[in-house]
């Protein structure tokens, strides 16, 4: 029997050694593989790819049929058919990568071929001239395709506040769709609602506060959609002590269904990093901040592995080339092209693409401010944008013009003057509608907050040293009835006023003109007179707190426990002050002061006093004189209770 299986065994090579003498071994997986002889009678490898054709695979239980053995290059294929049970068990002991077998009498390719198969990567072989890109095509199993569509989706979140919600768009009404094959690109400035979108899409965001219809094949989301959804996110989350291809087979032991065996699932993890290119770097850590590992685009290419490992039929990608350089990039967007041909639909975010990318995506959709302002085909962008007469001035890259029409930057682009007024008009409605006003807006609110708080905090502590110094002298002239309390106390208010309003005069005659602020006489009288108001206030207050206690240190701590909590109170750090103290900002003359510095200069800008309810000032006005009236009586009352107590 033993010298049987030798005859048929021996048979069988002599039959492999003709085939190989005629320089020819068939296939039908998508690489052919071609032994030749180039013009030196060396042997050679000419390899023809044949991407998107159906592979058959192997299963541990099938006892004959097609053997079928991955490489770099493609996948060799050999019909063993008619091999013996002792040829079949000398298969499977064969190694897992090149062309080594062990059939008595086969003579295994050169090892030349074999080290040219080896080096066969995207760094230095097999390049697209343009790219510099892989030419073999991502073998996969068939798979489920699916068709996305999405319509009027629209998102939004709620603002917590302390004592009122608010509720803030995101997405308004988006519509697009994918189809498989198809590459899609989101595109759109920082803000505009991109990953957002692209969560929703993955189903990784759920809720009442999403509207709209997304569908998969013409069926709503479901638990089952998951494991045919892969999703790339913009950190790559990995293990940085473990290897490329560790990282891959953890993957596919935990995400595989487990009728798969485990051998089945490694066979999987290392048929992903021939796909991805990944057989050079495999072995190398992934490294982090401490340990150095695989480059940044090989890091992504292991990222979009871990996903493209359950072979998902829709593959979610967010700013997949972000942090990476040009070619880096295109190798990456080439992989994603490679898939998207295998049958499976791609959604990728991309925040500003080159125009080699840009050229590579099938559909766009242009996102600006959450809304959307353009879907349809790629090549068509420029077309269509220039159909309604916005074009770009200078040759530029086509990203960067659709960014740029989308951040509503129009200064290197030609649009009609009747949009360009609407557009002005929408900006200038938009940024206030949102709270986003200018950096100037900001510096001047500053500088009017500061003017409230410096001439409302230093008179109070200048005032409150009055009565407390004075008191032996009050006491001594009072006990002989030199004159009367009320002239004594008219007299000490009043006496330091000119003092008091000769230095902000001179302050703001340096900062007013100095800060640019409102220019005309009516805007800067109206500011002096203001300040002083506020400084009178504030010297009431000082008064009557010295006049409380007359005690410097008692004093000193209560105002500035007041000031404080008048300043907080004031609007400008706290904008939302919780009920139950609400009522301390109407006592507080920085809050009235701020408020009426405010209505001044923007007096002219109805949209910014209807956001700050200014109206017109009177109550405004109307406080801060009850303010220097009523501090002052509270300051008489004190002195007063303290002179009849010094009589009793």
């Amino acid at each position: 029997m033993d010298s049987v299986t030798s005859m048929i065994s021996r048979t069988k090579s002599d039959q492999l050694e003709k085939v190989a003498a005629s320089q020819s071994i068939s296939r039908t997986a998508s690489a052919e593989t071609i032994l030749t002889s180039n013009t030196n009678g060396e042997p050679s490898l000419s390899r023809k790819s044949s991407f998107g054709k159906k592979t058959v695979g192997t299963s541990p239980g099938r006892k004959v049929g097609h053997h079928s053995r991955k490489s770099r290059s493609g996948q060799l294929k050999l019909d063993l058919e008619d091999v013996s049970s002792g040829a079949a068990l000398s298969r499977a002991s064969s190694a897992s990568l090149g062309f080594s077998f062990s059939f008595t009498g086969f003579t295994a390719p050169p090892e030349d071929i074999i080290a040219d198969l080896r080096s066969f990567s995207d760094d230095d072989n097999g390049k697209d001239p343009e790219a510099g890109h892989m030419k073999k095509k991502i073998i996969s199993e068939p798979t489920v395709p699916i068709y996305i569509k999405f319509t009027e989706v629209r998102y939004k979140v709620i603002l917590k506040g302390v004592t009122t919600t608010t509720e803030k768009d995101i997405l308004n009404g988006i519509t697009g769709s994918a189809s498989p094959g198809e590459l899609l690109a989101l595109m759109g400035p920082s803000g505009s609602g991109k990953t957002t979108l692209l969560s929703l899409l993955g189903g990784r965001i759920r809720g009442n506060l999403v509207e709209g219809t997304i569908t998969y094949n013409d069926e709503p989301y479901t638990k089952s959609l998951k494991r045919r959804i892969g999703f790339v996110t913009q950190d790559d989350v990995l293990f940085a002590h473990l290897t490329v291809r560790e990282t891959l087979t953890y993957a596919a032991l935990l995400r595989l269904p487990n009728k798969m065996s485990r051998q089945q699932k490694e066979e999987r993890a290392m048929d992903v990093i021939y796909e991805l290119g990944l057989e050079r770097c495999q072995d190398t850590m992934i490294g982090g901040s401490f340990v150095r590992g695989v480059s940044g685009g090989e890091r992504k290419r292991v990222s979009i592995g871990n996903e493209i490992i359950i072979n998902p039929s829709l593959l979610l990608l967010d700013e997949p080339t972000s942090g990476l350089d040009s070619t880096t990039a295109l190798r990456i967007m080439q992989v994603l092209r490679d898939i998207a041909e295998a049958g499976r639909t791609v959604l990728t975010t991309i925040h500003q693409p080159s125009s080699r990318l840009f050229h590579r995506f099938d559909k766009l959709i242009l996102l600006g401010k959450g809304s959307l302002l353009y879907f349809g085909k790629a090549s068509e962008a420029l077309v269509y944008f220039s159909s309604i007469g916005c074009s770009p001035l200078i040759a530029m890259n086509p990203a960067e013009f659709l960014l740029d029409l989308a951040n509503g930057n129009t200064n290197d682009i030609s649009i009609p003057s009747e949009l360009e007024d609407k557009v002005q008009i929408e900006n200038l409605g938009s940024d206030i509608r949102n709270d986003k006003p200018s950096p100037k807006d900001v510096h001047e609110a500053g500088l009017l907050f500061f003017i409230a708080v410096f001439w409302g905090f230093f008179p109070v502590f200048t005032a409150i040293f009055t009565f407390p110094q004075e008191r032996a002298m009050l006491n001594k002239e009072r006990a002989v009835d030199m004159y009367r309390l009320s002239a004594y106390f008219m007299a000490r208010t009043t006496s330091d006023l000119p003092l008091d309003l000769f230095l902000p005069i001179i302050f703001l005659l340096i900062v007013y003109f100095m800060a640019a602020l409102r220019q005309s006489v009516e805007a800067f009288f109206l500011t002096m007179l203001i300040v002083f108001l506020s400084i009178v206030a504030a010297q009431g207050l000082g008064l009557a707190i010295g006049a409380s206690l007359m005690d410097v240190k008692k004093a000193t701590t209560l105002a500035s426990v007041t000031v404080m909590t008048f300043m907080l109170a004031g609007g400008f750090f706290v904008k939302r002050v919780p009920v139950f103290i609400s009522w301390v900002r109407y006592m507080s003359f920085n809050y009235h002061t701020y408020r009426l510095l405010l209505k001044v200069q923007y007096d002219q800008a109805p949209l910014s006093l209807n956001v700050t309810h200014l109206n017109n000032g009177v109550i405004e006005v109307g406080a801060m004189i009850a303010m220097v009236f009523g501090y002052r009586l509270l300051a008489y009352i004190s002195l007063r209770r303290m002179n009849l107590h010094h009589a009793a």
